[in-house]
C-alpha cells in the first residue's frame, strides 16, 4: 500500500511538472524516493514486518546504484548524495549520467514509463512474498 501511494505520488508530481500522465522522472528519483518513504514506514513497525520493510526498502537502492556504476561514476558517493537530496525533499532528483552529477532530473527530461515502475515493483514484490511463504518466514496475507 505504502509502495503504490509513493508511486502515485509521483505520478502526480511529475504529470503535474511534465504534462505527461504516463511518464515518471527517471535517473533513480523513484526508486531512491520510494526508499527513503518505505524506510520511515519500516521505523513505525516493529519486528518482521519492519526487517521485511526495511529490507525492500535497501534493495530499492540497487537501481541508483547500478545506474551510477554503469555510467562510471562513484555508485557509493552518488548514491548516498542522492539519498541526502531526497531526505531535503528534492523528489525529482536523479542521477544525471550525462553531467556526471545529481539534478533536478525532470529539468533534464529524464523521464520513465510509469508502467515500467509499477510492474517492475510488483513483480519484485511478488517474488519475495512467495519466497517468504515458500521459506514460512512471513505469514501472507
Amino acid at each position: 500500500e505504502a509502495v503504490v501511494s509513493t508511486l502515485s505520488t509521483e505520478a502526480v508530481v511529475s504529470t503535474q511538472s511534465t504534462g505527461n500522465k504516463n511518464m515518471i522522472a527517471g535517473g533513480g528519483a523513484p526508486e531512491t524516493e520510494l526508499s527513503i518513504k518505505l524506510s520511515q514506514y519500516a521505523a513505525t513497525l516493529s519486528g518482521v514486518e519492519s526487517h521485511c520493510i526495511k529490507a525492500f526498502a535497501e534493495s530499492l537502492e540497487i537501481v541508483p546504484f547500478t545506474l551510477a556504476e554503469n555510467a562510471g561514476l562513484s555508485p557509493i558517493n552518488i548514491v548516498t548524495e542522492l539519498r541526502n537530496r531526497h531526505t531535503l525533499g528534492e523528489v525529482f532528483a536523479g542521477i544525471n549520467v550525462k553531467k556526471s552529477c545529481i539534478t533536478n532530473i525532470t529539468e533534464e527530461n529524464v523521464l520513465q514509463p510509469l508502467l515500467v515502475s509499477i510492474s517492475a515493483i510488483t513483480l519484485a514484490s511478488e517474488t519475495v512474498r512467495a519466497i517468504l511463504k515458500i521459506d514460512d518466514i512471513v505469514n501472507t496475507r
